[in-house]
């Protein structure tokens, strides 16, 4: 009876890490680092369900994990270190005041949110607006009139 315990905790085990997202580390509160996090989202909360921007939290789903030549296209780092990231989607209203009386993406809707652990204890965040998923290849990134901003935070 143990040792079919012991096997049945440990297929659990297995089918859970094969079922969840590799990249479950963005979760947690962020500090904003960088100048626009300053200036524009000011600290975040990421849970499996929902995101936090300014004290008002919105529903939040993981779409699929980015491999490291997306992470390298979005977000500019060396593709033979990076890791992998994470789509998100959600719909924050275009009318969302942030800091400063800022938001995301003007007079659109925040649809797609990529996030990507740098490090442990840095985090970097990109905002896109559109229906349509958006393409981490750097011809299309440089080109899409969808990305609204990328943003750093810490631990």
């Amino acid at each position: 009876m143990r040792k079919l315990s012991i096997v049945t905790i440990a297929i659990l085990a297995l089918a859970g890490a094969i079922h969840c997202p590799a990249q479950q580390h963005d979760k947690g509160y962020w500090r904003a680092a960088s100048n626009s996090a300053n200036t524009i989202t000011g600290d975040i909360a990421i849970s499996d369900s929902k995101l936090t921007l300014n004290l008002h939290s919105y529903p939040l789903a993981s779409i699929r994990n980015l491999q490291p030549v997306e992470v390298s296209a979005l977000f500019d780092v060396d593709v033979n270190t990076a890791g992998q990231g994470t789509l998100y989607r959600l719909k924050l209203p275009a009318d969302l005041k942030l800091q400063h009386h800022n938001t995301l993406c003007g007079t659109d809707e925040t649809q797609w949110m990529a996030t990507y652990l740098s490090g442990g204890k840095s985090l970097e965040v990109a905002f896109f607006s559109g229906d349509d998923m958006p393409v981490f290849s750097i011809d299309k990134i440089s080109n899409s009139p969808n990305l609204c901003g990328t943003y750093s935070f810490a631990r």
